[in-house]
C-alpha cells in the first residue's frame, strides 16, 4: 500500500465547498482536528457553537444579482478543560456535522464559512484556505475573508485571463 507522504496539504483555489472539506477530512477520523486562524491555533477546548445553512440573494454595487448557498460553522475558541484536554478528533467533528445535517439541510456544494473567536473578542469571518494532514492531526487553515467589490473583482479576473491568454507562450493564441 502506498501511503501519501506527510505532512500533506490540500489547498483550495476558489471558495471551499462544505462537501469538499468533508471529503478531505473523512479519511482522517482518528486524527485531532485543529483550526488555524488569525496567526494562532484554536485551543483544545474549542466548541462548535452553531452550524448555519444560509441561502443568499444579493444585488452588488454594479446592479448585478447573485445567489448562493452557504454553510457557516461558528467556533468558540476556548482553553482546555478537565474533561477536554485535547483537540477533538476529526471523527467527532464530522459526527457533529452529520447530526446537524439530520435536522438542517446542509448543501454539500455550499460555500463554507467559519466564524471564529474567543469569548472576549468579536467573531471574525474566515474562508478555508487549506487542509494540512499531519501524522497526528488535521489542520484546517483559515484565511480572513476580505471585503471586495464584485464588479471590480470580476473585471480584474477577466483582464488577468485575457493577458495570460495572449502571451507568446500561451496555447490559446
Amino acid at each position: 500500500m502506498n501511503a501519501p507522504a506527510l505532512p500533506m496539504t490540500l489547498g483550495f483555489q476558489e471558495d471551499a465547498s462544505f462537501g469538499a472539506v468533508l471529503d478531505a477530512l473523512a479519511p482522517h477520523g482518528s486524527r485531532r482536528l485543529v483550526i488555524s486562524y488569525d496567526g494562532r491555533m484554536v485551543q483544545p477546548g474549542y466548541h462548535v457553537t452553531e452550524v448555519k445553512a444560509g441561502s443568499f440573494v444579493t444585488l452588488d454595487c454594479g446592479g448585478n444579482p447573485d445567489a448562493w448557498q452557504e454553510t457557516i460553522l461558528q467556533v468558540e475558541d476556548l482553553p482546555a478543560s478537565a474533561e477536554k484536554s485535547e483537540h477533538m478528533k476529526v471523527g467527532k467533528f464530522l459526527a457533529i456535522l452529520e447530526k446537524v445535517a439530520a435536522r438542517v439541510s446542509l448543501q454539500r456544494g455550499s460555500r463554507l464559512t467559519f466564524e471564529v473567536g474567543p469569548p472576549s473578542r468579536p467573531m471574525q469571518v474566515f474562508d478555508v484556505d487549506a487542509i494540512r494532514i499531519e501524522a497526528t492531526q488535521a489542520v484546517i487553515e483559515l484565511a480572513p475573508r476580505p471585503a471586495i467589490c464584485k464588479p471590480r473583482h470580476r473585471a480584474q479576473q477577466e483582464a488577468a485571463k485575457a493577458n495570460a491568454c495572449c502571451k507568446p507562450t500561451s496555447e490559446c493564441c
